[in-house]
């Protein structure tokens, strides 16, 4: 087998691999030899198949393997020994299309490799981290927005009008044809205007009905309604108004903590503060992210693979073109071009990206299997009902897999990173970290 360079300009290679016809026919005697035992054939006993008619019946479908596993080894055994990583799969061309049996194979193998990423000094990056203590007036703040989704509802004075966020108490019969049906009837029943709960166009002939008022409304059932018999048809429904609600916030006290969960006022207290916390930090974490990537984007420079570029670019300019066409859902859509605009953020991505992942590689930082199943159950919540055959899709296809594990593996190497640079701590107010992540959006 022989391996000659072709190409080798930049980060672009290519090389000529010859699988002589003898090494070919060396490595089918060596399938059949291996496989003769387990022969039966008619006429012969089991393992006494002669060679000769061996090669006959298999000689022609074990050449193909034994082309494809000469080429693989030719080109495994090449990026062993190079230490090239190809930045992409590599493109290999049978040149001898004509080939018949007695003849050498001749194949073209070109690709991009990765470039050598240099030395960084990660104790040289300085980063600010934003930090915000969650103080008694931000607590307070979520406390009352806590309240406003406890409402309760407070009796209005006597001769209200009901309107839209009021909650009616009353009784209903509803009938069909003039008759009552099952389902159709209540005592007591308390209903929130515009909470659309009922039949549509129900809840909206009830505004302006008062306490102690009597009032028929007429509705038809939707043509895809659950009961069948019900379906399509029209139905009055007799309603009694005992009482007419306003919402009012839920009043702040151990019980309003209890529906949370909390022991007590003083324990829910507790806990929103650790959760603004927890979101501040958050926030904080994105911004100094960006920060270390600002400042590593200046650290080294380096050749990138122009295949990369140019699929990074691509992607680039499909992702905002959706963005601008919402409307367009499929990819039924004219040629999207590339700008320089497009290609200018595609080079600091992949730039990243490869420096990310060398640094990660270097520090043996890994994914664990937890991890991932944590991200693939955060994702199936998104598909209510089918969780499970979002898992089992997951678990089969690859490029999915990549998908989840890349930001994953990127957190990380960025918390690596964190963690070897100047870190100095500076707290402002919330107002300021707002403003931070604004910017943060905006750029």
């Amino acid at each position: 087998m022989q391996v000659t360079e072709t190409l080798n300009e930049g980060l672009k290679r290519a090389y000529s691999i010859t699988v002589t016809a003898a090494e070919l026919d060396a490595t089918v005697n060596t399938k059949l030899v291996e496989a003769q035992p387990e022969v039966e054939m008619k006429g012969f006993r089991k393992g006494k198949v002669p060679m000769a008619m061996l090669k006959k019946q298999f000689g022609d479908r074990l050449m193909g393997e034994a082309m494809q596993e000469s080429i693989d080894g030719a080109m495994n055994k090449h990026f062993e020994e190079t230490g090239d990583r190809p930045a992409m799969q590599p493109d290999v061309k049978m040149i001898n299309e004509d080939w018949k049996a007695g003849d050498d194979v001749n194949v073209d193998m070109t690709y991009e490799k990765l470039p050598e990423i240099p030395e960084v000094d990660l104790s040289t990056i300085k980063l600010e981290k934003m930090v915000v203590k969650a103080d008694e007036a931000s607590i307070d703040e979520a406390l009352a927005n806590l309240a406003e989704t406890a409402q309760d509802f407070k009796a209005r004075k006597a001769g209200s009008k009901a309107k839209d966020g009021d909650q009616v108490v009353m009784a209903f019969l509803g009938k069909v044809d003039g008759e009552a049906f099952d389902g159709g009837s209540a005592e007591d029943y308390p209903l929130v205007l515009g909470s659309n709960s009922f039949i549509p166009g129900f809840e909206e002939q009830l505004v302006g009905v008062k306490a102690g008022e009597e009032k028929a409304v007429t509705v038809s059932f939707p043509a895809e309604y659950q009961a069948e018999h019900l379906a399509g048809k029209e139905a009055i429904f007799d309603c009694t108004i005992s009482e007419v609600k306003g919402p009012v916030a839920a009043e702040i006290n151990d019980e309003m903590a209890k529906k949370f969960g909390a022991e007590d006022l003083a324990a829910l207290k507790t806990q929103i503060g650790e959760r603004l916390e927890a979101e501040y930090g958050g926030a904080s974490r994105a911004i100094m992210k960006r920060g270390l990537l600002d400042a590593m984007d200046t650290l080294v420079s380096f050749d990138l693979p122009p295949s990369l570029l140019d699929a990074e670019a691509g992607q680039i300019a499909h992702q905002l073109w959706h963005e601008d066409n919402p409307e367009v859902e499929g990819h039924d859509h004219p040629e999207i071009e590339t700008t320089d605009e497009h290609k200018k953020l595609a080079d600091r991505r992949v730039r990243l990206g490869l420096l990310l992942a060398e640094l990660g590689q270097k520090a043996a930082v890994e994914v664990t299997d937890a991890e991932m199943t944590q991200a693939i159950m955060n994702q199936a919540r998104q598909y209510s009902g089918q969780e499970r055959e979002f898992f089992e899709f997951v678990q089969k296809n690859q490029q999915m897999q990549q998908q989840l594990r890349a930001p994953l593996f990127e957190d990380k190497v960025v918390d690596h990173v964190f963690a070897q640079a100047t870190v100095t701590e500076k707290e402002v107010s919330k107002d300021e970290l707002q403003k931070a992540v604004e910017a943060l959006e905006i750029e």
